[in-house]
């Protein structure tokens, strides 16, 4: 028995379509039956499993069988979830193809070096990426600059709350006076403790 041959597709809008990412993945040589294809319309945040269409797809995958994909993020979030898709898969017995990078199938020993190259390259990015933050955050802070969302309220308005709350006025009443939320009334108040 030949291989059956799956593909999936995933865009994050309704107003846009998979039909191209299809059309790739015949480009490879590989006719898609409509049956054998699956696409989501949703966020490429959520999760591989957590996806409708690809949990229905992992559902009918069966050993021997061979998943097209256009790119490596349509398997997962990041890279850990790709990672953890591609070990499920493999695991399983099925063989998965990405077109951008050719066509080498990423469970073989090339495409596990692949994918590993990748990782590491995508941790080093995120790496990077924190350092850059964490250096803009201690370069604003040295130049002065508040750092966060601005406050909804002013010194003098946290001087009346506090004296309204030593009065006896709730933090719920005080809340909704001044249109924030009581979790801002209790900081405000805690802050004020704190300092004393």
């Amino acid at each position: 028995m030949s291989a059956r041959i799956y593909g999936y597709g995933r865009v994050s809008t309704a107003d846009q379509t998979t039909e191209n990412q299809r059309k790739e993945l015949e480009g490879m040589g590989h006719e898609l039956l409509s049956q054998r294809w699956f696409s989501d319309t949703i966020s490429g945040k959520v999760p591989a499993k957590e996806r409708p269409q690809f949990s229905k797809l992992l559902e009918r995958l069966e050993e021997g069988d061979l998943l097209l994909v256009s790119k490596l993020d349509r398997l997962g979030r990041d890279m850990i979830d790709v990672l953890q898709t591609l070990k499920t898969l493999e695991e399983r017995g099925i063989r998965v193809k990405v077109k951008a990078l050719g066509d080498v199938d990423l469970t073989s020993a090339a495409g596990k070096v692949t994918v590993r190259v990748l990782a590491a390259v995508a941790e080093m990015e995120r790496d990077l990426l924190v350092e850059r933050t964490q250096a803009g955050l201690a370069r604003a802070k040295a130049e002065g600059k508040q750092l966060g969302r601005p406050s909804k309220t002013s010194e003098e308005d946290r001087q009346t709350i506090l004296a309204r709350l030593h009065a006896g006025d709730t933090v719920s009443q005080v809340a909704r006076d001044y249109a924030i939320s009581r979790t801002s009334i209790i900081n405000i108040r805690d802050a004020a403790a704190a300092e004393a």
